[in-house]
């Protein structure tokens, strides 16, 4: 890659990339982006190519991905027991890695819920938010950073906390996600408890004695908050149609849990545990997140349904990240490679049908008028580097323009 010999602060152009633009890969492209936005997409034509362009020389060139499941700010928050660090260090770590790894939109999982095993607190949820609307108004982003509310439906504590956050006013594009999750063994991720007794044993160094007392406990106590459950479901449907969320059902495993869902206005099936969910989904028309860390491991670490099954199935519109943000590109290029998925399509499942997830309609694309944000890769060695991210804020922020990213995160 040749840089340009001179930078225009508001304007970037591309030359001689093998772009992948939606249903197709188009070799030898131009692609200009000007204030934010792509204002040119195809074919370099001879003694056309500005004297300001890029030479990519062949690499490829993508629409910057979009995460709508990513957890990994937790960990960088607290990387090992007793270890943790600032938040709003962490939030500027944390963004380092997913630039790194090609990612210009996350959702970043915040916890509403009560577990002193991991150290999740309601007032931890509150400071991690906090962190990323400080992050924005600084106008130093540089990803836009937006909110996966991960609520435990069961738990009566979580639920204040995160009406007060819904309830706020904000002018974003649009509503964040709520995942309502339980990851109590016996059903959902851990239909089998024997997965996560293992899991015990081996995160906790629990004997297989006590790891099976431990499950059993953990059982009993979600049984005596299960009347909490319908409770959080009716009011989350209730924000659901007034426009203050967008519901995703975390880990289903039966038509009837899918419908259910379906019943209160959930759009996204997100980690279907089974063909039969994920099918399900798709037939009531909902959208289908499977785990991108699931392709590269060629199954599930629970046991439950392999994501590239379901993607050659045509069942998936969206990979996330979960915990590891360089899985997303790594997953299109095994995709392809194995041949469940054709480039195009793949790239999709990380860009286009991850923002449709998520209901924005201005990205995941590169085509005129759609954000600007890019990323150039190589492949090398059987697997993705990422050589450049270009996020649309990178150059509206020459001009002052940060509205719009302090929208992404107003709640």
């Amino acid at each position: 890659m040749t840089p340009s010999p001179a930078l225009n602060p508001t304007r970037r152009i591309f030359a001689h990339a093998t772009a992948v633009l939606p249903g197709r890969v188009l070799e030898d492209a131009l692609v200009a982006v000007e204030d934010g936005v792509i204002t040119e997409a195809g074919p370099c034509w001879p003694g056309a190519v500005p004297a300001e362009a890029e030479d990519l020389r062949g690499a490829l060139l993508l629409p910057g991905l979009v995460d709508t499941h990513s957890d990994g700010l937790e960990k960088e928050i607290n990387p090992r027991p007793g270890a943790r660090f600032d938040v709003d260090f962490a939030v500027g770590s944390f963004e380092g890695r997913v630039r790194a790894a090609g990612v210009t939109t996350v959702f970043h999982g915040i916890g509403y819920e009560v577990d002193v095993r991991k150290g999740r607190t309601v007032e931890g949820a509150e400071m991690i938010a906090g962190a990323l609307r400080r992050r924005a108004a600084g106008g130093r982003a540089l990803a836009d950073h937006r909110m996966l509310y991960r609520l435990d439906a069961r738990d009566p504590q979580a639920l204040p906390a995160l009406r007060a956050q819904l309830e706020r006013p904000g002018p974003e594009q649009a509503p964040p996600l709520v995942s309502f999750e339980d990851h109590t063994p016996g059903q959902g991720q851990y239909r089998d408890p024997a997965y996560f007794r293992r899991w015990l044993q081996s995160e906790e160094g629990l004997t297989e004695e006590q790891a099976q007392a431990r499950l059993e406990a953990m059982v009993a106590d979600r049984d005596t908050r299960e009347w909490h459950r319908p409770v959080a479901l009716r009011w989350l449907a209730g924000q659901a149609a007034a426009g203050r969320a967008r519901l995703l059902a975390h880990d289903p495993v039966t038509r009837a849990e899918v419908a259910d869902a379906h019943g209160h206005g959930v759009a996204v099936a997100e980690f279907p545990t089974t063909i039969e969910a994920a099918r399900a989904a798709r037939e009531l028309g909902m959208h289908v997140v499977a785990g991108a860390p699931n392709v590269l491991r060629g199954g599930s670490h629970s046991g439950n349904v392999a994501a590239a099954e379901l993607v050659a199935e045509g069942l998936v519109d969206a990979l996330s990240s979960d915990y590891l943000p360089s899985a997303l590109l790594a997953a299109v290029v095994l995709l392809e490679r194995d041949g469940a998925a054709t480039l195009p399509a793949a790239v999709r499942l990380v860009t286009a049908g991850a923002a449709g997830v998520a209901g924005l309609q201005d990205r995941g694309e590169i085509r005129p008028g759609a954000r600007g944000d890019l990323i150039v890769a190589t492949v090398d060695g059987g697997w993705p580097t990422v050589r450049r991210t270009l996020s649309a804020n990178d150059l509206t922020a020459h001009a002052g323009g940060t509205a719009g990213l302090e929208a992404a995160v107003a709640r």
